[in-house]
């Protein structure tokens, strides 16, 4: 499934600015692709580059790499349970306790690519496993509701939101 494949009613408005940043993928391949995009920019990047802020109050390269971690661990804890028809409604999260208590400035870049692979990994697995319709259920997370692949491809958006910043900001 791809972002122009997804009914309005999949997603909020508030998703919009993520999906928006997908390009013309299937959902498994927007994952390849927006992995690629980060370990390219991430693989060449010097010690002293990772531990770059631009202001006080940003966050350094390898804690975005971490919080990109995290916010697809969560994302696939809900793709996962809305897909399972789990009507819960899910909680948001506080991205910024988050970061701040990642510790991603003591680990080594090397250690947090690696982690950020086999999350990728595990989540292509994950969304692989899932039927169309599974793909079309949807669920309640943070007062949003969304659809299965609606998650899958804001995992890729959001990514890319990230990806830019970096670009813009610290390269």
């Amino acid at each position: 499934m791809k972002v122009a494949q997804l009914p309005a009613s999949d997603f909020e408005h508030y998703l919009k600015n993520y999906l928006q940043k997908v390009p013309d993928l299937t959902l498994l391949k927007s994952l390849e692709y927006s992995r690629d995009l980060v370990k390219n920019l991430y693989q060449g990047m010097s010690p002293e580059k990772a531990l770059y802020t631009y202001a006080d109050d940003k966050w350094t390269p390898k804690e975005r790499l971490l919080h990109l971690i995290d916010s697809e661990r969560i994302f696939c804890t809900r793709a996962l349970r809305f897909a399972r028809k789990d009507e819960t409604v899910l909680s948001g999260y506080n991205h910024e306790a988050f970061v701040e208590e990642s510790l991603a400035n003591e680990r080594s870049l090397s250690s947090l690519l690696e982690e950020y692979n086999a999350q990728r990994q595990s989540s292509i697995f994950l969304f692989k496993s899932f039927t169309q319709e599974m793909l079309q259920r949807k669920g309640n997370a943070n007062g949003l509701v969304v659809s299965v692949a609606a998650v899958g491809l804001v995992i890729s958006g959001h990514e890319l939101h990230h990806v830019q910043i970096l670009k813009d900001r610290y390269l």
